[in-house]
C-alpha cells in the first residue's frame, strides 16, 4: 500500500476520496489549504465555499471520523498574489483569465506535492472529476475526461505538469455525482448531503464585473465605442468587461461585425 496525501476541502467529493483511500488500505493523511482570506473572497450565503472556516472544520471532522492525521496550511498571501492579482491584471489587459487552471497547477497540485514530499508521501489524491492513465509505450501520464461528462473537470487540470499527473490520483473520475453521494452515505460521512461549492471560489455568483469594480475602481473607466473611421457607435462601461470579437451586449445595432 502507498502513503497518500489527500487534499480535503470539506466537501463531499474530497471526503469520499479520503474514505476510498482509507478503505483501500492506504496510509492516508488529510490536508486543507486555507486559500481565500475574508477580504479577498466573495461568498454566496446559501452556497458553501471551499476556503471557508466551515469547510476547514468539516474536513477536520471527516478526517477524525476516518481516523487519519489532518493538517491545515495557510496560503492566503500566495493565493492573493498568484491567483487574485493575476485574475484582475488579465482582465485589465483585455485578456480572459483562467484562475482555476493556474490555482490547480501552482497551489492545489504544486504546493500539495511539495507538502507530500515533506510528509514523505508517495502520491497525492483529490476529489476532481477526471482520470489519469499511462501511455502504454512512453509511460507518460495522460489526463482523460471523467466518465460523467456533466461533472468533468479535466479542462481545469489541463495545465498540470507531468510530475504532478504522475503522482496524482483522482478516483472520482469513474463515478457520477449521485454515485459519490451514495458512497458518502455508505461511509456515513457528515458531508454526504452538503451542497456543492461555487465554481469560481472567490467571486460570488460569478459576477466578475462587480468584483473588479470593487477592487480596482480607479482602473476601470467607460468611454466611446468607435469604428475604424472614428465614428462613435456607442458607449462602453470599461475595456476589461469586453472580449475581442464580442458583438452581443454592446448595445449597438450593426449590419456587420
Amino acid at each position: 500500500m502507498s502513503k497518500i496525501l489527500i487534499a480535503m476541502s470539506g466537501g463531499v467529493d474530497s471526503s469520499v476520496t479520503a474514505a476510498m483511500m482509507v478503505d483501500a488500505g492506504h496510509d492516508v493523511i488529510g490536508i486543507t489549504m486555507r486559500l481565500g482570506a475574508p477580504d479577498t473572497i466573495e461568498v454566496e450565503p446559501e452556497r458553501p465555499n471551499c476556503c471557508s472556516l466551515e469547510g476547514i472544520e468539516d474536513a477536520r471532522r471527516v478526517a477524525t471520523q476516518l481516523g487519519i492525521p489532518f493538517y491545515g496550511v495557510n496560503y492566503e498571501d500566495i493565493f492573493r498574489e498568484q491567483i487574485i492579482d493575476y485574475f484582475v491584471e488579465e482582465y485589465l489587459a483585455g485578456r480572459t483569465p483562467s484562475p482555476c487552471m493556474v490555482c490547480n497547477r501552482e497551489l492545489k497540485f504544486g504546493k500539495l506535492l511539495a507538502l507530500a514530499d515533506t510528509l514523505e508521501c508517495d502520491f497525492i489524491a483529490t476529489g476532481h472529476y477526471a482520470r489519469i492513465e499511462r501511455h502504454p509505450e512512453t509511460g507518460r501520464a495522460l489526463l482523460r475526461k471523467a466518465l460523467n461528462p456533466e461533472k468533468d473537470q479535466s479542462y481545469f487540470l489541463a495545465a498540470l505538469t507531468q510530475e504532478q499527473l504522475r503522482r496524482a490520483m483522482m478516483p472520482l473520475g469513474e463515478y457520477t455525482k449521485a454515485q459519490v453521494r451514495d458512497l458518502a452515505r455508505k461511509y456515513q460521512l457528515r458531508t454526504a448531503e452538503k451542497d456543492e461549492s461555487q465554481e469560481l471560489c472567490f467571486v460570488a455568483d460569478t459576477n466578475y464585473r462587480r468584483f473588479l469594480q470593487d477592487r480596482v475602481p480607479e482602473r476601470i473607466a467607460g468611454g466611446d465605442i468607435v469604428d475604424k473611421d472614428g465614428n462613435v457607435l456607442g458607449k462602453h462601461q470599461g475595456v476589461p468587461f469586453y472580449t475581442v470579437g464580442q458583438r452581443r451586449g454592446l448595445g449597438i445595432a450593426a449590419g456587420k461585425p
